[in-house]
Order: structure tokens, then C-alpha cells, then sequence
């Protein structure tokens, strides 16, 4: 496991060299939530705008010190000023997008339970969102190994929806960010390892596999058919080749078929002929990881994952847990002690965020 490391600092001004970063994942304190009694501190603006302007200082921050395929997972909840929403959110989207970052996704945190809310004249909030930035179109992003861990069995896309309830503290901190948030962000924006010599990161090389989702009966049925058939390998790649386009309403609107070869097409008509309707179990097959993208050069080393508003050091355990580079930087005297204890003493990361 590597060394964390915690920075006394501001998010706005870092100490750390450009392009050192791999990712950033952070949740800065929300507008007029909480005073920490931490002279610079962002949160205590007088205005929604002004708010805005601080965290774009700090994405101007995080721009230099990311790596070309770096990317900022930014999560921020909303808050009401003269009794209505004030959009900090959509305030912070459209901001960034003027100052040239993407907004590849607004995840959306949902939570069974959160903070005491005295309102009676509107609904509690129960969600907050999770804003993926990135400066520019290429950024390691890896889906696949996401969806092995929180997408269903089929291998489609999880979505942008993440319900996660809050971890209970042990620190005065109402509803804390928690590790499982941190885990998902880095799971698809960090990468394992860099090259040291080209910066290159390793992407997954995917193929189609014949494993189907076993708990769907329909399946279940086609793996025995094919099993019982003796069904090769061979037998089930010409059918994703050539897919449902000689079936039924198909017909009239695909033509794939046409141009596979003449053995593809024999083999797939076999299988068809064994498996009747449920060939189409095995035409969108689930992906598996076969190989990795290499660069050729031997220097490595692992991903750097940065939250520059690290409070009690929540990123920091999902990084460890991943055996990832951890960088945190907070103003607060107090949370950096905490954060140091709680990543840095054996047995005290189990603690609640």
C-alpha cells in the first residue's frame, strides 16, 4: 500500500507539480451548511454567485495540476437563499462549461435518509449530485470494471443514478460523504497504474463472451442447448456476427448477414437450427477483459487520486482500499490531524467517515 499524502493547504493554490494528478475526487463544504471556523475557507460566501466563483478557482486549480487524461469528480449539494432553491449545482455546470471543462455526467446521489429537515411547506431533499468534469474528450474512464462491480449481470450500462445512504460519524459532521461515493468515482476516472516513461495508461481489451446472465431462465435454457449441442466457440462468435438480422421483422430492416463469409454464415445457421429462439441469448453476450493496452515500456506507477477538500480523509480510504496514490489537502488544522490518524494508524480507516 502506498504512503498518503496530506497537505495543510488550500484547494485554490496546491503544492503540487502540473500534470501529477490522475483524478480528482471531492465533496467541498456546501454553501452556508457549516462554518469550520477556518480562516480563507470556501462555504461562507455571502452569495450563491460568489460561491461559484470560489469553486471555479479551485477547478482552474485542478486543471493544472491534472494529468492530460485526468478528469474531477465533484460532488455538491444544493441549499435555498430568500426561501427558494439556489441552484448551485446547475450555477457550477454552466460556469464550468464557460471556462472550457465537459460535464460528462450529473450523477445523481440518492439517499433513504438524510439530515433533520424542519420544512412543512416542501419536500426534504433527498439526493444530491455527483458532477464528472473533464477538460478535454480523451480521459481514462473505465466502464467496464465498474459494471463488474455495480452493474447487473448482463453487463449493460449501470446508469447515473447511485443510492448510497450516508455513513454514520463519529465527528461532528451531520451526513458525511461516504467511502462507497469515493470508491465509485475512482473505480471509473482513476487509472491502476501510469507509464512513468510515456504516461501512458492501460485500457481494457474486451471480447464477447458465451457466460450468460445465469439468472434469467431464458439463459440458462440457451447455455444447456448449446452445451448439450457441443456448440463451439466458433459457433457462437458467428452468431453475434451475424446477429438478428435474418429473423423475423429484421428481415426488412438489417442486412448484416449479407456480408459475413459463407463459413460464418454456415455456422451461425447450425447453431440457430440447435438453439431455436434462444440464439438471441447469445447475440449481445457479455463483455470479459482479455487483454490490456501496453505501451511497451516497463516504468510504472500506481494511479494518483487528490481530493483537495480531504476532511477526515474518506477519499483516502477508498484509495487504499484500491491500492491507489492518495494526495488530500484541507485548510483545517484539525481534519488534516484526523485524516492523518485515521490513514496512517492501522485499524482506524474502519472508522465511519
Amino acid at each position: 500500500m502506498t504512503t498518503p499524502s496530506l497537505l495543510l493547504a488550500d484547494a485554490r493554490a496546491l503544492p503540487l507539480p502540473d500534470a501529477s494528478v490522475d483524478l480528482v475526487v471531492t465533496s467541498p463544504p456546501y454553501w452556508r451548511k457549516r462554518d469550520y471556523g477556518v480562516t480563507g475557507q470556501l462555504g461562507q460566501e455571502t452569495t450563491p454567485a460568489a460561491y461559484t466563483a470560489a469553486l471555479m478557482d479551485c477547478l482552474t486549480e485542478w486543471w493544472r495540476v491534472l494529468t492530460p487524461t485526468g478528469s474531477v469528480f465533484l460532488n455538491v449539494g444544493d441549499g435555498y437563499h430568500r426561501r427558494a432553491l439556489a441552484g448551485i449545482p446547475g450555477r457550477i455546470e454552466t460556469a464550468a462549461a464557460d471556462a472550457g471543462w465537459l460535464l460528462r455526467n450529473r450523477i445523481i446521489w440518492t439517499k433513504t435518509r438524510g439530515n433533520p429537515d424542519p420544512a412543512r411547506d416542501r419536500l426534504t431533499p433527498r439526493h444530491e449530485y455527483v458532477l464528472h468534469l473533464t477538460p478535454s474528450r480523451r480521459y481514462h474512464y473505465d466502464l467496464a470494471g465498474y459494471t463488474q462491480q455495480y452493474g447487473p449481470t448482463s453487463g449493460a450500462n449501470p446508469g447515473d443514478v447511485w443510492a448510497i445512504n450516508p455513513e454514520r460519524g463519529l465527528h461532528t459532521h451531520l451526513a458525511p460523504y461516504p467511502v462507497e461515493l469515493a470508491r465509485r468515482a475512482i473505480l471509473l476516472g482513476c487509472p491502476r497504474t501510469v507509464c512513468t516513461t510515456c504516461g501512458h495508461t492501460p485500457e481494457r481489451i474486451l471480447a464477447p463472451s458465451g457466460d450468460l446472465d445465469t439468472t434469467r431462465p431464458q439463459a440458462r435454457r440457451a447455455m444447456q442447448l448449446a452445451k448439450e449441442a457441443g456448440l463451439t466457440e466458433a459457433h457462437l462468435a458467428a452468431i453475434r456476427a451475424t446477429g438478428i438480422s435474418d429473423a423475423g421483422k429484421a428481415l426488412l430492416t438489417q442486412t448484416g448477414t449479407g456480408r459475413n463469409s459463407a463459413e460464418v454464415q454456415a455456422l451461425a445457421a447450425e447453431a440457430k437450427a440447435v438453439l431455436g429462439g434462444y440464439f438471441r441469448e447469445f447475440t449481445f453476450g457479455p463483455k470479459v477483459t482479455v487483454s490490456w493496452t501496453d505501451c511497451g515500456h516497463d516504468a510504472r506507477r500506481p494511479g494518483r487520486v487528490l481530493d483537495p477538500f480531504s476532511g477526515t480523509g474518506t477519499t483516502g480510504i477508498a484509495a487504499a482500499e484500491l491500492d491507489l496514490t492518495y494526495i488530500g489537502a484541507d485548510l483545517s488544522a484539525e481534519a488534516h490531524a484526523i485524516a492523518t490518524t485515521r490513514l496512517t494508524t492501522p485499524g482506524q480507516t474502519a472508522l465511519a467517515a
